[in-house]
């Protein structure tokens, strides 16, 4: 009896610790829950709207799509192992990835991965999208992550940080487009970089093309999943293939830099500050600002040949107004074109001839660069890795032309990579000035009215070129000391400026840059050319011939028609009759130059010696 009491009592109490695991492990499994709810529900609550570039071709997809599609591979470098996944259907040199992805996208769907994370007294609400490819202007490799977040202190404004290459923006809770509490996001076309605005993207680094004119992903649109208990979010190695030809340490360093491997995963990722994009609150405080002026400059930029075709109309319709009065008053005469008055070996004839070869000059100076910075390095040897950047011939660093705008380059293996831009179309600009010289001397019935347009449009010609000289002048005292102090000893940045400085016109010279590993030190020679372009050159050609086109016709100083109206005569309103004392006036003008003359029985104009009678 004793020993089924005994029995009993231990069923018992076994019985007791078994509910209270089962009721801690519920409460705990009940906790998880609620906690992963409560994370799903506040990602919701921000969930971005993304926008992409009409000709966008990758879209944010699950992360299965690479690994089905991709083989496992690991390169040893001796000191390191790198691993990656290598999609199969295609490489960085080709459209493979992007048409087999494109074959199979709507089987996929579209995927946004979201994060919470309390980090201090903040929580970080992180985005993170895949593509299968980036084709950007600034880099090209298989895979791409990119990620948006939204930062919500314990005390202030919310503030939100958008991932851009190998950098980003920050900016507060203001300044971000929101449909509710959801972030708009506008993606770069290619690149996927994120941006604030539509309009973003043609000032700063990358050349980015941005807009909303494409698909439009919203909350519903695109399933929103959770990266916790991600079987591949511990994955340390690349998405997307390091390359062939990448078999030792520094060159894959080199071509991780140049953005020609894949990227590592979310926890991973890291831009060149070092802070991992995975910590939220030091990798976005780190970024640079958002600005509402550089908002405007972008605005203005993004929109430039909308704004300046609307002036350029405008501008159409004055001159149009003008050119009628004109008519009205004086005629157009027989030629219409002032310019046309080609007619002998004469003066005004040879002006005329003149500015039609300036214009011609000045139109394949708008096609041509205008100044260029280029660079050489050749025979480097002693220091691992270098060689990678050895160029054969002069690459461009920096390149100004009427077509591009300003382009600024950096040097890698593969050649120079956009590094900088401001995609100003001079040519533009310019050349609607030709057009306006043409259709201005419209009914223009002096050669000094039309010498006075010949000379003011080459000289406007000639300003930009004079302030890009002045700037250049001035570039190396303003800039020359804080250069060399970011470059330290090895790159003479201070001593490049002032050699530009002091001879911006043109000029080649050759650097040393020293360089340090253990105990080696070597010298490698950095040659350096810079100067205005052959289009500069034409286009200063063009101004001068403009300018002594306009000389010889206000010499010149004749008439080129026999206007309606006497030049001289006042013109009388309309309903008004003219006064008998004036209409008994013997007063009479020049038909060649419209000088007013003594008398009737004038033999020849004392102006201009044309004979009368």
């Amino acid at each position: 009896m004793r020993n089924k009491q005994i029995g009993f009592r231990g069923c018992f109490v076994r019985c007791i610790i078994l509910f209270v695991l089962l009721s801690l492990l519920s409460m705990f499994l009940m906790s998880s829950f609620a906690s992963a709810d409560e994370d799903y529900d506040l990602a919701s609550q921000f969930a971005p709207i993304l926008y992409f570039e009409g000709e966008e071709t990758c879209y944010p997809v699950s992360a299965s799509y690479h690994l089905d599609n991709s083989d496992y591979g690991c390169i040893d470098y001796d000191v390191e192992e790198s691993c990656f996944y290598d999609n199969i259907h295609g490489t960085i040199d080709d459209n493979g990835v992007v048409t087999h992805y494109g074959s199979v996208m709507n089987s996929y769907g579209y995927t946004v991965y979201y994060y919470v994370n309390a980090s201090g007294a903040s929580t970080v609400i992180q985005y993170w999208m895949f593509y299968a490819f980036n084709e950007g202007e600034l880099n090209q490799h298989e895979g791409d992550w990119e990620m948006v977040q939204v930062v919500i202190p314990g005390g202030g404004s919310r503030w939100v940080a958008y991932s851009q290459h190998y950098s980003g923006q920050r900016a507060t809770w203001d300044q971000v487009e929101r449909e509710g509490d959801h972030i708009q996001v506008y993606v770069a076309r290619g690149s996927h970089a994120n941006y604030l605005r539509s309009y973003s993207g043609k000032l700063g680094i990358s050349n980015d093309i941005v807009g909303d004119n494409g698909k439009v992903l919203k909350l519903g649109g695109y399933t929103l999943e959770s990266l916790e208990g991600k079987s591949w979010l511990d994955f340390s190695g690349r998405w997307g293939e390091i390359g062939e030809d990448v078999d030792d340490l520094s060159e894959f360093a080199a071509s991780a830099v140049f953005g020609q491997i894949g990227p590592q995963g979310p926890k991973f990722r890291e831009d060149l500050s070092g802070n991992k994009m995975w910590d939220g609150v030091s990798w976005g405080s780190s970024l640079p600002e958002a600005s509402d002026t550089m908002f405007l400059a972008e605005w203005f930029i993004y929109n430039f040949v909308l704004i300046f075709v609307s002036l350029t109309v405008l501008s159409f319709c004055l001159v149009g107004f003008f050119i009628y009065r004109r008519h009205k008053k004086y005629g157009l005469g027989p030629r219409i074109l002032s310019m046309l008055y080609i007619d002998g070996l004469n003066l005004k004839s040879i002006g005329n001839i003149l500015c039609f070869v300036g214009i011609i000059v000045i139109i394949f100076g708008l096609l041509n660069p205008w100044y260029s910075v280029s660079y050489e390095v050749s025979e480097i040897s002693g220091v691992s890795g270098l060689e990678a950047l050895e160029t054969s011939g002069m690459q461009e660093l920096l390149m100004v032309d009427g077509v591009n705008g300003v382009q600024m380059t950096f040097p890698t293996p593969n050649g120079p990579m956009p590094m900088g831009t401001a995609s100003i179309p001079f040519s533009l600009i310019l050349g609607i000035g030709l057009i306006f010289l043409i259709v201005g001397n419209i009914g223009i019935y002096h050669s000094k009215k039309l010498g006075w347009k010949y000379i003011w449009r080459g000289v406007r010609l000639l300003i930009p070129f004079i302030l890009l000289i002045i700037v250049l002048f001035a570039i190396g005292g303003l800039f020359g000391s804080a250069a060399g102090d970011a470059g330290g000893d090895d790159l003479p940045f201070d001593d490049i400026l002032n050699s530009i400085s002091g001879s911006p016109l043109g000029g080649q010279e050759t650097f040393n840059i020293v360089v340090e590993e253990e105990d080696v030190s070597v010298s490698v020679p950095l040659k350096m050319s810079w100067g205005l372009g052959f289009g500069a050159q034409l286009l200063i050609f063009g101004s001068i011939i403009l300018i002594v086109a306009g000389v010889m016709e206000m010499m010149a100083n004749t008439q080129f028609f026999i206007t309606k109206i006497p030049v001289g005569m006042p013109l009388v309103k309309p309903g008004k009759k003219q006064s008998k004392k004036k209409s008994k006036s013997k007063t009479s003008f020049c038909p060649e130059c419209g000088a007013k003359l003594g008398g009737e029985d004038d033999l020849f104009c004392p102006e201009c010696g044309t004979k009368l009678k």
